[in-house]
């Protein structure tokens, strides 16, 4: 739909993760340089004021030498059960929805929300919340793409339909020996309690923990420095995550447009975190550490696990330039 969107010559608001493999990054980017025009992926925490002033500070020394970014999402979501084939609603065009992906029969538990954890349309957790906190990470340690990935994980509660890992834990290792973590714990909320999302940046000097609400910083000993507040409290763990920080980033998506503002997450960066995501979910499935070269994402050592870097089209729906 952003492709057709710009060929039409349209700027394009895009929903996190924008692609659903990384060749489809590849032709998003592509895409925007052809045409020219503005592309915002939704990672609305780019747009969060508190956020933007930690990587300030962060970049300005306050933490010192950066060297981990630590991203983690907790839920407690229930069973999604065996789905049945039912009539398709009368409020959905099925066709339509299921767009470039092989075609399925209907059943009453993909739409409207749990189509993420099919792997014919979705990508999983890391990919449906974990795009958002690893992209923060990636921020604040100032990286773009890894030297390796590892992942751990499985499907643990429930015997239903869900296809991916429900808890995973995905290391991103760079040069300089910083790092990534993601830690995604879909159904079973994290121990001890934690906030249900967020990410601690870790440097020489201290630390910074951040979510779409507020800023706080630390000191070596975990004594509190500074904390800032949002003036609006954004949503964190419902299914739609509504709030100021969309406000914000629909802002900066028209400021853009109407008066030349930097895009706070134009898709030429945004689809560099949407990869590492996908990285992840290969690691997995490889079952294996994957050697990546940091000029393109691919992976060096695992070739069978590059058969995922582009998916099986529907029949006329495979995108063009």
């Amino acid at each position: 739909m952003a492709i057709l969107a710009m060929q039409a010559g349209k700027h394009v608001y895009l929903e996190k993760p924008c692609s659903h493999n990384p060749y489809e990054n590849d032709l998003l980017v592509t895409a925007q340089k052809k045409y020219g025009k503005e592309v915002q992926m939704g990672n609305q925490q780019r747009s969060t004021q508190t956020s933007i002033m930690a990587i300030k500070d962060i970049n300005d020394g306050v933490i010192g030498a950066v060297y981990k970014g630590e991203a983690y999402y907790s839920n407690n979501r229930g069973s999604i059960e065996k789905g049945k084939t039912i009539p398709v609603p009368k409020i959905l065009d099925w066709e339509l929805w299921q767009g470039p992906a092989p075609r399925e029969a209907y059943r009453d538990n993909i739409h409207p929300y749990n189509w993420h954890w099919f792997r014919n349309w979705g990508t999983g957790e890391i990919h449906n919340n974990g795009t958002h906190e690893i992209d923060i990470c990636r921020w604040a340690l100032g990286v773009d793409l890894p030297e390796s990935v590892t992942s751990f994980g499985g499907k643990y509660t429930f015997q239903d339909d869900w296809e991916f890992v429900d808890n995973q834990q995905v290391t991103f290792q760079y040069p300089d020996d910083k790092f990534i973590t993601w830690t995604g714990h879909s159904r079973g909320l994290i121990q001890p309690t934690q906030p249900g999302r967020g990410t601690t940046i870790y440097g020489s000097k201290g630390t910074v923990q951040l979510d779409r609400n507020f800023y706080k910083l630390f000191d070596l000993q975990g004594n509190l420095i500074k904390s800032e507040f949002e003036n609006a409290i954004s949503a964190t763990t419902d299914t739609t995550g509504q709030g100021q920080l969309d406000v914000n980033h629909i802002n900066n998506f028209f400021d853009a447009i109407g008066y030349d503002k930097s895009l706070h997450a134009e898709i030429k960066d945004a689809s560099i975190s949407t990869l590492l995501c996908h990285l992840g979910n290969m690691a997995q499935d490889a079952g294996e550490t994957l050697r990546i070269d940091q000029n393109t994402g691919k992976v060096l050592n695992h070739k069978k696990d590059m058969n995922a870097w582009k998916r099986e089209y529907a029949p006329d729906w495979e995108p063009s330039l």
